[in-house]
């Protein structure tokens, strides 16, 4: 199991979900909050640019690019006077969504943001050869957040062979490249060796307390615990840039789409909170869109247990433009954005 404990050299990887997480939904359970994980979005400054980025270093496919404006993509965002550019991609089954605010503008990732800092978010890109991605994105001169690609070592044989890399997109958000050997990971990233990158594993958030991150994700919104690990070790500071990272490394799943990861520092304890003002059109802010069956019912929910909800109702969005019937914007314990969608 990934969660038993391991000598000093065991290390990473803030992404090891188990091989077979998904026994948890395939028995009766009663009806969750969360359906699925639908995509990860970033807010971007320039979306030509970002769309290049994605399609030609990281192989996704645009399936959808739109502009939208009005009172109930103001709500639904918490913000006045917008106009987005909005546009999906794929890779493999699952999603990210880009967002550029045409207006009003938001502010840039500070230069001095670190990875223990808990504004921190990622999504985890399966390759199917390390060695191959890291060259590819050598020559597109990807920055790097971490100094190189980091090998779990044999001492942690539920682990060993599995591979990681972190670097930066145009704007400076983080993404990690990740790859899985025979018998690690879900065993569909081993089903398409002839592509180069080939999904989204999971996306991690860095959190403040992992408990109490559990009675957001896990008791209120129904995800399940699918492992947990101690990841610390020379791989695991090189790979998240962190001299003396110590983690305590949680994955949920709900019943579909990637994980969410939770990324709980127990060193260096100096990870600083994400910006209180923080606002959907600011660069740093990232949002994770879960379905549900009734968001007026999550909505109240969330709102009984005086968790922050950004938007001030759930927005009624016309003509499913944006690929969903209503929503609302909330914020974790730790400020990181989750958009609740009723398509």
């Amino acid at each position: 199991m990934i969660g038993a404990r391991h000598r000093r050299g065991c290390t990473i990887v803030a992404t090891v979900f188990f091989t077979f997480a998904f026994l948890l939904f395939t028995s009766s359970t009663p009806a969750q909050l969360v359906k699925s994980v639908d995509s990860i979005g970033m807010t971007v400054s320039d979306m030509d640019r970002s769309l290049e980025f994605f399609t030609k270093v990281l192989s996704f496919e645009k399936i959808s690019d739109v502009e939208v404006h009005g009172s109930e993509y103001e709500k639904l965002q918490g913000l006045f006077g917008l106009r987005m550019r909005v546009a999906r991609m794929k890779l493999g089954d699952e999603v990210i969504e880009l967002t550029q605010y045409l207006a009003p503008e938001g502010r840039p990732i500070p230069v001095e943001w670190r990875s223990h800092d808990h504004w921190f978010q990622h999504i985890a890109i399966v390759v199917s050869d390390m060695d191959k991605a890291y060259g590819h994105l050598r020559s597109h001169r990807v920055r790097h957040a971490s100094t190189g690609p980091q090998t779990i070592p044999i001492t942690n044989q539920a682990a060993a062979g599995i591979r990681a890399f972190y670097f930066k997109d145009p704007d400076g958000h983080n993404l990690e490249i990740i790859y899985f050997p025979a018998g690690k990971g879900d065993p569909r990233w081993q089903r398409n060796p002839e592509k180069l990158f080939l999904g989204i594993d999971h996306s991690a958030i860095v959190v403040s307390n992992t408990a109490s991150s559990l009675k957001y994700y896990r008791d209120l919104l129904g995800l399940k615990l699918a492992g947990e690990s101690m990841n610390y070790g020379t791989e695991q500071e090189h790979l998240n840039n962190v001299a003396g990272a110590r983690l305590h490394i949680s994955g949920l799943k709900a019943a579909a789409g990637p994980g969410i990861e939770f990324l709980e520092y127990l060193t260096p304890r100096d990870g600083r909170p994400a910006p209180k003002d923080t606002r959907s059109n600011d660069l740093w802010h990232w949002q994770t869109t879960l379905t549900t069956d009734n968001v007026a019912k999550a909505a109240e929910k969330l709102r009984r247990a005086k968790h922050r909800i950004v938007s001030p109702s759930v927005a009624l969005l016309p003509e499913k433009i944006l690929g969903f019937a209503r929503g609302f914007l909330a914020r974790d314990p730790d400020g990181h954005g989750l958009q609740l969608i009723e398509k």
